[in-house]
C-alpha cells in the first residue's frame, strides 16, 4: 500500500503546472511567429520584390518554428537552435545597417558570428564524440519508440 506524501503530490502538481505554462508559452510564440511570417510575406507581396534581408528574416522565423517543433517532438531544446538564430540575426543586422556601422562595429559583429559558429562546432563535436546514453540507444535501435 502506498502512503500519501503531500510533498510528492505538490511536486507533481507543480511540474504539471510548469508543463502547461511551457506549452502555452511556446504555443503563443509559435502563433506569433507564424503571424509575423505571414505579415512579412504580405509586405514582400505588396512591394513586389524580395530582398536578402527579407529572406534572412524568413529564415529567422523558420528557425524559431523549428526550435518550437523540436521541443514539442522531443521535450528537449538543443542549444544549437538559439545559436543558429543568433547567427542569422547578426548577419541580418550586419546587412541591414552596414552603411551606418563603423569598421570596429563591423569587426565586432563578424567576430561575434565567428564565435557563435565555433560554439556550434564545439557543441556538435561534443555531441558526436560524447553522445548521451539515450542517443546511443536510439542510434543502435532506431525503430524502438520511447
Amino acid at each position: 500500500m502506498r502512503s500519501f506524501s503531500p510533498m510528492i503530490h505538490t511536486r507533481r502538481l507543480f511540474n504539471l503546472c510548469l508543463e502547461w505554462v511551457e506549452f502555452l508559452g511556446l504555443s503563443v510564440v509559435g502563433i506569433a511567429t507564424a503571424i509575423a511570417m505571414w505579415n512579412e510575406v504580405g509586405e514582400m507581396w505588396r512591394a513586389s520584390r524580395v530582398t536578402l534581408t527579407d529572406l534572412l528574416l524568413m529564415f529567422l522565423f523558420l528557425e524559431v518554428l523549428s526550435m518550437i517543433a523540436q521541443y514539442f517532438r522531443s521535450g528537449q531544446l538543443p542549444v544549437r537552435f538559439p545559436l543558429y538564430i543568433a547567427i542569422v540575426a547578426l548577419a541580418r543586422y550586419l546587412i541591414l545597417d552596414v552603411k551606418e556601422l563603423t569598421e570596429w562595429r563591423v569587426l565586432a559583429i563578424a567576430g561575434s558570428i565567428l564565435l557563435l559558429t565555433v560554439a556550434v562546432l564545439v557543441i556538435r563535436y561534443g555531441h558526436i564524440r560524447f553522445p548521451y546514453a539515450k542517443d546511443q540507444e536510439r542510434a543502435q535501435n532506431p525503430y524502438v519508440d520511447e
